[in-house]
């Protein structure tokens, strides 16, 4: 229940100070797990994904660094975060994430790891490729656009992106190679609906 009021409150803050534009909603099937990558440009990336997509069982990965502040720790529990720990091959990250995938939940990631990876050139990290073919989950990439990144009152459109099925590749993914392919993969469809007009 608050978790739905939570995501209500968001969903109602973000249109009215960015007037939130989403296409592509039709792409997230109910009931079905995805992990949707987004590009990070700001702060205000998850509550803002958070409020766009329709469905109320989305779970965020965020820094381990922002649960130091007590009130967002608390939040954080009632809004299903999970924290990261940026740095370090977390085992108990991949288990705690298959096994929210495997309940058909969504779970939100950046896999640009910062703000503004890709417009500086960088990769995207594996996880995201790693945890869909744990998980059997499809990969649903987005692009934010924002030219003035969250101004007040500017324009933020978010283009959802149709999803990207791994499944065939689940025996490889112990091979760099392939975490490194296919992560280049998601992260050019990133880039082109980033681009893209809408």
């Amino acid at each position: 229940m608050i978790r739905a009021f939570i995501k209500s409150v968001l969903k109602i803050v973000t249109i009215i100070l960015f007037r939130v534009k989403v296409v592509g909603k039709e792409n997230i099937e109910k009931g079905k797990a995805y992990l949707v990558c987004p590009n990070h440009i700001s702060n205000w990336d998850p509550p803002t994904m958070v409020g766009a997509l329709k469905r109320n069982d989305v779970y965020v990965l965020a820094k381990e660094e922002l649960f130091i502040n007590g009130f967002v720790k608390w939040l954080a529990k009632r809004t299903k975060v999970i924290p990261v720990k940026r740095g370090k091959h977390d085992t108990s990250l991949l288990k705690t994430t298959t096994k929210v995938l495997k309940e058909n939940h969504i779970v939100l990631l950046f896999p640009e790891g910062t703000r503004n990876g890709i417009e500086k050139k960088g990769k995207i990290q594996n996880g995201a490729v790693l945890m869909s073919l744990m998980s059997g989950a499809e990969i649903i990439p987005v692009g934010i656009q924002a030219k003035k990144k969250y101004k007040i009152f500017s324009k933020v459109k978010i283009n959802i992106g149709k999803p990207m099925d791994f499944s065939e590749f689940k025996a490889k993914k112990g091979e760099k190679e392939t975490l490194d392919t296919l992560s280049k993969k998601v992260m050019d469809e990133m880039i082109r609906l980033t681009n893209e007009e809408i």
